[in-house]
């Protein structure tokens, strides 16, 4: 009887969460859960970047260190611009925008709260280009912009961790919660139970990514090529879309070329 209680009881807190803990996403019009504030997901973030840093070689003073900043600094230039047009700019409170490349042969790049992106050397080379690299950036950049890793965190506070308020589990429970937020951006991410979540993710920050590029003077188009290049690299290794955090190559390049029309709209050529 206290266990049916119990259970009862949770299902009603979780449902009191969602209730206060709803908020929706800019371009895309969804409704997401996040319970867990900006300030703290900031404070995590900057934390865990620094330490990442400090593990990682971090290039410096090269042309594609200074690729990775440029196209950088172009999509947080277009974000803002984004945001100051809209009159949304609260939404950028407490970021500190940062662009580093790391010696890594993964490709992978990822985006941190508050702006901290990292781009892996292994990535350079299926990117090819500043158009290439535009297309990851805009994309890895829309899920800090869109709070995935915070709306991720929320689910993971109630589903794999009972619940419990952010400020206990950091408290009582730090490395679980940081395992948590790091899984969150992707940083070492495994298939599991927020699986569903990580799909429609990925299909929003595709969406707000090509705006993104669009707005910061990068042809749209380039997402159709660049994912073209990454299908043709994964050929026979790519896990089925069911076991995947990201939609399966053809189905991501379809939906990106059905978003095209509404991209083109925010091109600016530079």
């Amino acid at each position: 009887m206290k266990a049916l209680y119990k259970k009862q009881l949770i299902i009603l807190l979780c449902l009191i969460s969602l209730l206060a803990g709803c908020s929706q996403v800019e371009i895309t019009g969804r409704k997401q859960f996040n319970i867990v504030p900006d300030s703290t997901m900031n404070s995590m973030s900057f934390q865990n970047y620094g330490e990442f840093l400090t593990q990682h070689r971090v290039i410096t003073n090269t042309s594609q260190a200074q690729m990775v900043k440029r196209v950088g600094a172009r999509i947080q230039n277009a974000v803002e611009q984004y945001c100051s047009q809209n009159g949304i700019q609260d939404k950028l409170n407490g970021y500190d925008w940062e662009f580093n490349l790391v010696d890594d042969p993964n490709v992978n790049a990822w985006c941190m709260p508050g702006g901290k992106v990292v781009v892996y050397t292994g990535l350079l080379p299926v990117t090819q280009n500043e158009a290439g690299l535009a297309v990851v950036m805009g994309h890895e950049i829309a899920h800090a912009f869109a709070k995935h890793g915070a709306e991720r965190m929320s689910q993971g506070l109630l589903v794999e961790m009972g619940g419990i308020a952010l400020s206990t589990a950091m408290k009582d429970q730090p490395e679980q919660t940081k395992n948590l937020f790091m899984t969150s951006y992707g940083i070492g991410a495994q298939v599991g139970v927020l699986l569903p979540y990580s799909r429609t993710h990925e299909s929003e920050a595709d969406h707000l990514g090509l705006v993104f590029m669009a707005m910061a003077g990068y042809d749209p188009h380039e997402a159709v090529t660049f994912w073209q290049r990454m299908a043709a690299a994964n050929q026979g290794s790519k896990p089925l879309e069911l076991l995947s955090t990201h939609p399966s190559d053809t189905t991501r390049i379809k939906q990106i070329q059905n978003l095209l029309p509404e991209a083109m709209t925010y091109y600016k050529p530079q």
